[in-house]
This record gives C-alpha cells, structure tokens and sequence, in this order.
C-alpha cells in the first residue's frame, strides 16, 4: 500500500513537472510556455507534399490544363521562333528610337523609308526594306501586339523562312498596289504632284497577310471568326475614310494571305516544316 501510495505520489510530481511522456520524442515532452511562439512540439509545419505549394496541394487536372494550353507559346523565343523574335527585337530598337531621339532626325529616317512613288521609282528594294522597320503607332499600337501573335503562331507552324516569305508577300504587293495608281492619276492630272511624296511605312500590310494566312490554318469555326472580326474592323476602317489608300492596302493583305491557304497548309503538313 505504501509503495503505491508514493508512487502515485511521484507520478503526480512527474507529470506536474512535465518530465514523463508517453513514448513522444524529446521535444514533444518539454512543457510548452504559454504566450511563446514557434514552439516545436506544436508548430513544426508538416512537410508539403509532392505536387503541393507550402503544404496546399494543387488539383492534377490544373496543372495539366496549364501545361495543355502552354500560354508562354504564344510569344516568339530565341530557339522556337528565331525570324519573329529577331525581328521584333529590331522594332523594339527602331521604336524606342522614334521615341526618344531628336524629333528631325526621327522625321528625316521616315521620310526616308516611306514607300512612295518617288522613292519606289528610284530605290524600290532599300525603301521596301527600310519602312517595314518601323510601326506607325509605336510599340502599343493593335499591329505591334498583332505582329508579335500571329507571326509567332504562324512561325511554329510552317517555320520561320516560310512565314518571313508570307510577310514580305503581303507587304511588297500591298504596297505596289496602292503605291502605282497614285503614280499613274498623278501622271493623268488627277492627283496633285504632292501626292507622290505622301508619308508611308509601317508594318501592317506584312501583318495582315500573316492573319490570312494563319486563319487557314485554324479550326473552320475560329478561322471564319478571326476573318470576321479583323475584316470588319478593316471595312469600318475604309468606311471612316481617314486613310483610304492605307485601308485598301490592309483588306488587299489580308486577301493575299487567304490567297497562300493552299502553299501554307501544304508546308505544314511537309516533314521538319516547323524547323524550315
């Protein structure tokens, strides 16, 4: 009796003075302090998971809708889509220099690139070349983020010298066909002599040749959409009639890309296209 008594009576002190565990490890067994924080025994936090973040594990079927749809495609890379990066570097560098150089020399350089008549007669090749390294309407205008989209998507599909031909394609035809009537109604007395030195340049009529050429590469319901939409926006341009020689030469582009539906579906489905 009296040894269960004092034994009862040491496992009461024991237990007051936090010195007996029921088999916890060392650190489980000190006594915990009240209003003391980043106690071990208690806030330890558990190790995550795989396929968790700090313990919140994130549903498979996330992380395979993510790596699915892979959003990061959607702009041109070094070693993915080499003709759209290196020329989209170009355009950063020609942008950022209309934006901050001296406002004549900016002036003089695009006159200088402009593809009008007077500088197609004599430097077709150089002015051709010149004006598409610029954007009208700088960095932030619908054909910069345009351009960097589709040539981009369209690049991974048929390959970077295939896709540089559909714009330069767009480009040059557009050009000559709104560029040539004015030369001729200037000739015929229709349009003042002024008109053969009218500002043009810019990037647009490669980009929307590339959008006609990439929507025959689209699902028949996404191809039709994007026709509507960037052809409707192209009509409303004309119908405003700011610029109307510019607004032919976009809806002319965007035919010439329709027009390559049958050479760029041929070069997709060709062997190794992506790496032309």
């Amino acid at each position: 009796m009296t040894a269960e008594v004092g034994g009862a009576d040491v496992s009461s002190r024991a237990v007051s003075s936090g010195t007996v565990s029921s088999g916890a490890p060392p650190e489980a067994s000190r006594p915990l302090l009240d209003a003391v924080p980043a106690q071990p025994a208690v806030c330890d936090p558990a190790p995550a998971a795989p396929g968790s973040v700090t313990g919140v594990r994130i549903p498979p079927e996330t992380v395979g809708l993510w790596r699915r749809m892979r959003p990061w495609r959607l702009l041109p890379t070094p070693t993915g889509t080499p003709f759209t990066f290196t020329y989209a570097a170009v355009l950063v560098g020609t942008s950022l220099f209309a934006l901050f150089a001296d406002p004549g020399v900016v002036a003089s350089a695009l006159q200088g690139s402009s593809t009008d008549v007077a500088h197609l007669a004599h430097t077709p090749v150089f002015v051709l070349v010149a004006s598409a390294l610029w954007i009208a309407g700088g960095i932030t205008s619908p054909f910069a983020i345009g351009f960097l989209v589709v040539l981009t998507a369209l690049e991974r599909r048929i390959g970077g010298l295939r896709t540089a031909g559909v714009f330069v394609l767009g480009h040059t035809v557009a050009t000559l066909a709104t560029e040539v009537p004015v030369g001729l109604s200037v000739m015929a007395g229709q349009l003042p002599e002024s008109s053969l030195h009218r500002l043009d340049y810019g990037i647009s009529f490669g980009v929307a040749a590339s959008i006609g050429a990439l929507a025959g590469l689209l699902t028949p319901w996404l191809r039709w959409a994007v026709l509507a939409v960037v052809g409707g926006m192209l009509v409303e341009d004309l119908v405003e009639f700011a610029d109307p020689m510019t607004s032919w030469g976009h809806l002319m582009a965007l035919a010439i890309g329709v027009g390559t539906w049958p050479l760029v579906r041929r070069w997709r489905r060709a062997p190794g296209a992506s790496a032309a």
